[in-house]
């Protein structure tokens, strides 16, 4: 999940000299990007609302607590917004700092008190909080350089080993950069690649934003306006446990960072996340074929309330774009579901081979580079599928590393893809 801020720092006004000349330069200084009242609250808007938007759009909020700022009228809505919910969420996202003493509320001591850094020797602690800052707000570690970058089994998660698809890429990307998010569908074949291109969408622009120089040279990433501000939520619906309606909903929150109502049916839900969600939200839901065909919970309300969400209830910030064989409608209407929730998906984008610039371009990402024979057996066996390509092309690898001088990797290699011969027949 990518966020507009790395800290948002919650304090009383009586701290701001403190805040403004000595917290806040270490913190830029050390690459953090940080949330402040006095420069990043929109004019005209209501503190309240400047208050669970910069929540909201930043990774942690730290929390000066001291004798003023308890005595303050925001105080508690200030923890609240980001301290209810799973215990594990509330260490992840609030960062309370015991800057003077002072005695807090019940309810605000029994959320925070496990989490305190108390700032006694302030230089040292302050180094101490700086260091917890970057190790959380960290960037994803790098590819090792060493793997293969060829990968047959998994769908393709890192952005630098995803090639080509730039048609479909600018059909999705630009149902997402309008200021009302439209929905989308991506359909294709089994292994035609709709995982690892809807697991692109957000890891291509939370890499571009957290960690660029993880990318390829020239890997465009220029799709979206301020990509730090969108919020991505990935449903496999592989996953039975995503089946259960409660389940699926809290996760969709706990994904967020906003508190799950306990229960978390569908009507608390719509009502924490219609009153939260301002920031562009992509919701990506891979295999729907299965959620519509397998889970009775997700039935005509549940889906009639999520397309309620999306039209109407979150001014135009929510986008859902799903991944299937066939259109959501067809299989709607196939498992007995009439909800207009899958009338909303204008854009199709339907899955198809790689042109063969874009196959070239990725048997060449290989460490070995390979004989333009074996590129050209590779190009005709494979007919430019992703799937096929990342096979063939990691037999070779595999037969160059151990020093072989035959053609028996070819044999190996058409043994392989034969559970993907249907993505051939047409």
């Amino acid at each position: 999940m990518s966020y507009r801020y790395d800290v948002f720092i919650s304090y009383s006004h009586v701290n701001k000299e403190w805040v403004r000349c000595e917290l806040l330069p270490c913190l830029e200084a050390a690459g953090l990007r940080v949330c402040i009242d006095y420069r990043d609250f929109a004019i005209g808007l209501p503190v309240i609302s400047n208050i669970e938007r910069a929540v909201d759009d930043s990774r942690h909020t730290l929390v000066l607590l001291t004798p003023g700022y308890v005595a303050s009228e925001w105080c508690e809505l200030e923890i609240l917004l980001v301290g209810t919910g799973d215990p594990a969420g509330r260490r992840r996202r609030l960062l309370p700092v015991l800057l003077e003493s002072c005695s807090l509320p019940k309810r605000i001591d029994a959320l925070t008190h496990a989490d305190f850094t108390r700032l006694d020797d302030r230089a040292e602690e302050l180094d101490r909080l700086l260091k917890q800052l970057l190790a959380l707000t960290a960037p994803p570690k790098p590819p090792v350089e060493d793997a293969s970058p060829f990968i047959a089994g998994p769908p393709v998660a890192h952005p630098r080993y995803f090639f080509g698809q730039e048609k479909s890429l600018k059909r999705l990307f630009d149902v997402l950069k309008g200021r009302q998010l439209q929905n989308a569908v991506v359909i294709g074949p089994r292994r035609s690649g709709k995982t690892s291109l809807l697991l692109h969408l957000r890891n291509l622009i939370t890499t571009s934003v957290n960690a660029p120089d993880q990318l390829r040279p020239g890997q465009r990433a220029d799709w979206l306006p301020q990509p730090e501000q969108y919020r991505w939520i990935f449903v496999d619906f592989q996953n039975p446990r995503l089946g259960r309606q409660e389940v699926l909903l809290r996760y969709f929150l706990e994904s967020l960072g906003l508190p799950a109502p306990t229960p978390c049916d569908l009507e608390s839900f719509l009502e924490v996340a219609s009153r939260h969600l301002r920031t562009p939200t992509v919701v990506l839901l891979d295999e729907i074929d299965v959620a519509l065909q397998r889970y009775s919970e997700l039935d005509n309300y549940f889906w009639e309330g999520l397309r309620s969400l999306a039209t109407t209830q979150v001014e135009g910030n929510l986008s859902f774009v799903l991944a299937g064989n066939v259109l959501p409608t067809q299989l709607a209407r196939d498992s007995g579901i009439g909800s207009p929730f899958f009338n909303i998906f204008k854009r199709i984008v339907e899955l198809k081979a790689l042109d063969e610039q874009d196959a070239r371009e990725l048997i060449a990402s290989s460490p070995i580079p390979f004989h333009l024979s074996d590129v050209e057996w590779i190009l005709d066996q494979s007919e430019c599928w992703p799937i096929l390509l990342q096979i063939l092309c990691g037999e070779r690898l595999i037969a160059l590393e151990e020093g072989a001088s035959d053609d028996a990797w070819r044999e190996e290699s058409l043994r392989q893809i034969e559970p993907f011969q249907h993505l051939l027949a047409g």
